[in-house]
């Protein structure tokens, strides 16, 4: 993705041959982009050769997860109609964990009937109800703890999960109290030492404090798992000022941990797969100019991208056309949504602006589209997925009549 000839091309795609096409707003994912990601993500970790499993959670497209199905790569699921569209796009269920800290009864059984790799338990009493339905379809589950490792990500507080104050996980006394209570289980198996201490992380140094956590609980276990899922939340660079993961720092720590616990690792990303692969192309309805700043009103909203209403994320945001005179205003861009919130960045100064351009919002691969809304009744926008200089549509835009 860059530009050529001051126009913004996907891929071999031009921005214009898109906006003549289809109405505005837009993501558009590259696929070139995401096989680019999972190659380097496999490369980087080739030493040991971990399960991957995409983290449906982060982009759920059925077109999407072909493609991630197409580079071999496994699913991460959190409910049950996650696991129906990862083996919907044909992931095999061997390559499926289940995660999450409120699995119904539904879900587990149909978890359970589709004999899929793993199934992540957070407490003693969904360990109960796996092994009531195990009992049921006379069947010996394979299921993962997840322990909480009590691991500060050094990441946004909301989106921190290996926290003690955090809902997810086990704590160590209770989860050794859970190993010797279903070590010997004749419909449970314990396969698995789960952890995931949040999302976009971009220093090594907390994943070295929850090896080391995980090193101690396995030795005082006493007990060999076949798996460690270290879940995901390996972070992107969203800002020139900001960093993405160092993968070769993390591989080392891990290839040391390996040197004591002879184990499989398994991962779940997610962002680091989709969301630089993924874009919004955005229209100015109108700008509207104050002594102080020009709001630069687009026709996307936070329906649409909720994560700088939500977390206060970042997103830049970059013209389809570049030109060379630029405006020394702040510009807050935002959308028409009735809510102060509803607005994506802050600028101190941008490229001179027209009504009815086009906009391009950055990095929205993950945690886009799947936490779109309704909210004031707006309609989602359609997903296009480009491979060279072909685009198809893999989301249809909604219509009015669809929900009212």
């Amino acid at each position: 993705m860059k530009y050529i000839n001051n126009i913004f091309t996907i891929e071999n795609c031009s921005i214009n041959k898109v906006i003549e096409k289809f109405e505005t707003p837009i993501f558009c994912y590259s696929q070139k982009k995401i096989k680019e990601n999972i190659n380097n993500f496999k490369k980087s970790f080739k030493s040991f050769s971990p399960i991957i499993c995409f983290s449906t959670k982060s982009n759920s497209n059925l077109e999407i997860l072909k493609e991630i199905k197409r580079n071999g790569l496994g699913a991460d699921v959190v409910s049950k109609g996650e696991l129906m569209i990862a083996l919907k796009a044909g992931i095999s269920s061997k390559k499926i964990v289940f995660s999450g800290v409120g699995k119904t009864a539904e879900e587990l059984e149909f978890a359970i009937k589709k004999n899929i790799l793993l199934i992540n338990a957070e407490s003693e009493s969904e360990i109960d109800q796996i092994e009531k339905i195990a009992i049921r379809q006379n069947k010996k589950v394979s299921i993962g703890l997840r322990l909480n490792p009590n691991t500060d990500a050094k990441t946004i507080k909301k989106i921190s999960t290996g926290r003690k104050e955090d809902k997810f996980g086990l704590t160590k006394y209770n989860f050794l109290k859970l190993v010797k209570k279903y070590k010997n289980s004749k419909f449970i198996k314990l396969k698995c030492l789960s952890v995931h201490i949040g999302s976009q992380i971009t220093s090594h140094l907390p994943y070295a404090n929850m090896l080391k956590v995980i090193s101690q609980v396995l030795k005082q276990s006493n007990y060999y798992f076949e798996y460690i899922d270290l879940g995901g939340g390996m972070g992107i660079r969203y800002s020139k000022t900001n960093k993405s993961l160092n993968y070769k720092k993390y591989n080392n720590l891990i290839k040391k941990f390996l040197k004591k616990n002879k184990t499989k690792i398994i991962f779940e990303p997610g962002r680091s797969i989709i969301g630089n692969a993924g874009l919004i192309l955005s229209k100015i309805i109108y700008i509207k100019k104050t002594n102080n700043k020009n709001f630069v009103i687009l026709d996307t909203a936070m329906n649409d991208l909720l994560r700088p209403a939500l977390y206060g994320a970042f997103h830049n945001i970059i013209p389809s056309v570049k030109n060379s005179s630029y405006i020394n205003k702040n510009h807050e861009f935002v959308g028409p949504v009735c809510e102060t919130t509803d607005k994506f960045l802050n600028l101190k100064k941008f490229q001179k602006l027209n009504e009815k351009d086009i906009l391009i919002i950055c990095d929205v691969g993950a945690y886009g589209m799947v936490l779109s809304s309704n909210y004031n009744l707006r309609t989602k926008p359609a997903e296009i997925l480009v491979n060279k200089s072909v685009f198809k549509i893999i989301t249809k835009r909604q219509k009015l009549n669809n929900i009212i």
